[in-house]
């Protein structure tokens, strides 16, 4: 049984009280022995001893007490519920070890709520860079139409046009930014049903079979498939998966490249996807923050090429909603891999 610390401390608080009050019995001796006798102060020095022992053992423990519960109080993660007065003087390095974890937590939520609020600065930054460039480039089209432009019918059918895209990408941008909202704020509702795979790539090939051959990019996948591959999750959402992934993979692609498109088993339970193009390929430094709102690799590139800069991020979030894993595999001058996961139909 572990002895209190505090006994010590009253042990020896108790001891020199009683030493002291030895001494001053002892310079009464002459006057006491000779009505009470010798047997009646020792008597008297043991029960001073053993009251002073206990008065001092609870004074110790009772001025510890308080001020170990004020701690616990004051400090949000210990429960004062957890503070018994006879582990008082016994738990002093258990509160110890507790407050060392709550100092290092709290270090990594400042930690954190830093680095949240740098990536807000940067986001708010993003949006309103997205936001200005094409309001500009629209306001200023339609300035100089309201200035005499429009008089002149092939510079006005131009500018109109011209316009026309600017708008365009800022709906872009909006629609974009409320879905990322909504994913956010009140989750994804996700209807899992199962559906073919294998189709609905092809509904996407046939959806940007124009925008490719403007590059000459060739959609295909990466073998014949003799039969259709089943899986489980929410087709329309899987098809805005594949439809940012393949035109990314046009944008960012090689001229007169490939966008190879394969399913494979990845476990027992799941099929892996996999989006490959042979374009540039992205550094290894750009890797860990491609998922980022808005972050882009090249930015001045990127605009040229369009879109909102959400839809990686969209992507994420849809397959995460699907308890699915994202993945991302590519070399600098090569190309790129993106893939996910997704369950195998039974």
């Amino acid at each position: 049984m572990k002895i209190k610390k505090t006994y010590s401390y009253a042990l020896l608080s108790a001891f020199y009280l009683t030493t002291l009050s030895a001494v001053i019995a002892a310079i009464s001796y002459f006057f006491i022995v000779q009505h009470f006798g010798i047997n009646t102060i020792i008597i008297s020095i043991v029960a001073l001893f053993v009251i002073s022992f206990f008065i001092i053992q609870y004074r110790t423990e009772h001025f510890i007490y308080r001020r170990l519960k004020k701690i616990y109080e004051d400090v949000s993660i210990l429960n004062v519920n957890d503070l018994r007065n006879d582990s008082v003087t016994t738990d002093i390095e258990k509160l110890s070890n507790r407050m060392e974890k709550f100092v290092e937590g709290k270090r990594l939520e400042i930690e954190n709520l830093t680095e949240r609020d740098s990536f807000r600065r940067d986001f708010l930054g993003n949006v309103a860079h997205e936001l200005k460039t094409p309001l500009f480039t629209v306001q200023g089209y339609i300035l100089t139409l309201i200035e005499g432009a429009v008089n002149d019918k092939q510079i006005r059918t131009k500018y109109l046009e011209r316009a026309n895209k600017g708008v365009e990408r800022l709906v872009a941008v909006i629609k974009d930014l409320d879905m990322i909202a909504k994913l956010e704020n009140d989750g994804m509702k996700i209807n899992i049903a199962v559906f073919n795979i294998l189709e609905l790539v092809q509904n996407v090939f046939d959806m940007f079979e124009m925008k490719a051959k403007k590059r000459n990019i060739t959609l295909k996948f990466d073998r014949i498939y003799e039969f259709p591959v089943f899986v489980k999750g929410d087709a329309e959402k899987i098809e805005q998966v594949l439809i940012n992934l393949v035109v990314n993979s046009i944008k960012y692609g090689k001229p007169n490249g490939n966008t190879i498109v394969a399913v494979d088993s990845y476990n027992d339970k799941k099929f892996i996807i996999k989006v490959n193009d042979d374009g540039e390929g992205i550094k290894q430094q750009h890797l860990p923050r491609l998922f980022e709102r808005f972050y882009r690799v090249d930015q001045s590139r990127s605009r040229e090429q369009g879109g909102s800069g959400l839809g990686l991020s969209i992507v994420k979030h849809i397959i995460e909603a699907h308890d699915e894993t994202i993945l991302l595999k590519s070399t600098y001058g090569e190309g790129s891999e993106f893939s996910f996961t997704l369950e195998k139909a039974k």
